[in-house]
């Protein structure tokens, strides 16, 4: 794990419910999330989905990005697909253990 991930403040929201980011379409982040060439992020294509929520997840800087950006069942559905660093994903499924959960019942599957 580098020094970066482990000293990185994270964003993580009050609860998942208050997720309600778009399920369809294109989206083009923020230069302050996904800093990259100019993408547009094809949620119907599961590499991109995936992609725009690991993005999210790492760069968010506030909750209102966390909003725009994620849904809720989404979420839920694609954990377990996530490459995030280990402090990231410690600090979401300390406080959503659902999300832990859903994860181990799926990889057991």
């Amino acid at each position: 794990m580098s020094r970066y991930a482990a000293a990185k403040p994270y964003v993580l929201p009050e609860s998942l419910a208050e997720l309600g980011g778009p399920t369809t379409g294109g989206v083009t982040l923020p230069r302050h999330i996904d800093w990259g060439p100019h993408y547009i992020y094809d949620l119907a294509d599961g590499a991109d989905f995936r992609l725009l929520y690991e993005r999210v997840i790492r760069e968010a800087q506030t909750r209102d990005d966390l909003n725009a950006y994620l849904h809720a069942t989404s979420l839920r559905q694609v954990w377990h697909d996530l490459f995030l660093p280990l402090p990231v994903r410690a600090a979401w499924e300390a406080r959503f253990p659902e999300l832990r959960e859903s994860s181990t019942t799926t990889a057991a599957a």
